[in-house]
């Protein structure tokens, strides 16, 4: 199956970046190379670093930017630090991360991701250590609720999770079919009607499995601390638990003296060492919303770090 994934909001992202010719450049999140390559093109002396945790996709990434030079780092971008100092990289002028799990990636039955397919109970972007299956058949009841209700905001995870702990004591659960009509089962009727009931217990598994908040403060902390004065990052978000950690990091970054409004003069002494490009979160056109519908629930911020 080809490795394949439509760009979101890829413009808006390039231009945001400011791009230098001759400036240093890293790709959090490579998948098919898509920003990759419209980054790659607008380099003349500069580098590009390209970082994912997928076997799969660097090797397309890898095919579609061949008459370019990138470095491929076949780890995850919360290595991001040591990766780079071990390229002799301190600093860097841009860097990109496109949160979205690709549409190879859902498509794929045997990764395990979609609801959609009956496939091995999986969702390793890495292909390595816990999967799905194991969190679904190992967790304790308590752990999965929690789960649930933090990185899926599923109202009805107490039910859900009764449903599973009731199947894998007859039998483990193996696959995405098996897990989705467990959900379906343990959630009122009217909600299996007006939509699929799966799509949120399905992303809170997939989080943990992946550690997707965690390698994303990780990320935008190590990253920003790498970017050079007027050197900027760029996070596309899809869902609202990785917006909130974006948005509330770079307002940090762009806040200065945090003193009580009741003290006359400053005694703190912070200052702002960033500022935001973009106020509010740039979303996809009507466009791209019509060629694309992954990209509705898109979200890109940019911030410039000033100090």
């Amino acid at each position: 199956m080809e490795f394949s994934h439509k760009s979101v909001l890829l413009s808006e992202t390039i231009e945001g970046l400011n791009i230098d010719p001759d400036g240093i450049y890293v790709d959090c999140t490579t998948g098919g190379g898509g920003h990759s390559f419209e980054l790659a093109k607008r380099l003349k002396n500069g580098r590009l670093i390209c970082f994912d945790q997928d076997k799969e996709a660097i090797a397309a990434a890898k095919e579609r930017l061949k008459n370019f030079s990138p470095v491929f780092v076949n780890r995850n971008y919360s290595e991001i630090k040591n990766s780079l100092s071990e390229l002799g990289i301190t600093s860097v002028n841009g860097i990109m991360m496109d949160l979205g799990v690709s549409s190879y990636q859902l498509d794929n039955r045997e990764r395990g991701f979609s609801y959609h397919d009956d496939a091995p109970l999986d969702m390793r972007m890495s292909g390595e250590g816990e999967s799905a299956r194991d969190v679904v058949n190992e967790y304790e009841p308590g752990e999965l609720v929690r789960i649930l209700q933090n990185y899926g905001e599923e109202k009805f995870a107490q039910s859900i999770v009764k449903g599973i702990v009731r199947a894998r004591e007859q039998a483990p659960i193996e696959t995405t079919s098996q897990l989705a009509e467990i959900i379906r089962t343990n959630v009122p009727a009217r909600v299996r009607n007006e939509k699929n009931p799966c799509r949120k217990t399905f992303q809170a598994i997939r989080i943990e499995v992946n550690r997707e908040l965690e390698v994303l403060e990780a990320g935008i902390r190590d990253g920003f601390e790498l970017l050079c004065r007027g050197g900027r990052m760029a996070v596309i978000t899809f869902h609202s638990l990785e917006d909130r950690i974006v948005k509330n990091a770079f307002k940090e970054y762009c806040t200065g003296c945090i003193c009580p409004p009741e003290f006359p003069v400053c005694i703190c002494g912070r200052k702002p060492r960033a500022e935001l490009i973009n106020k509010k979160p740039i979303t996809a056109s009507d466009e791209e919303l019509k060629d694309n519908l992954r990209s509705r629930s898109a979200k890109l911020r940019i911030i410039e770090k000033t100090v």
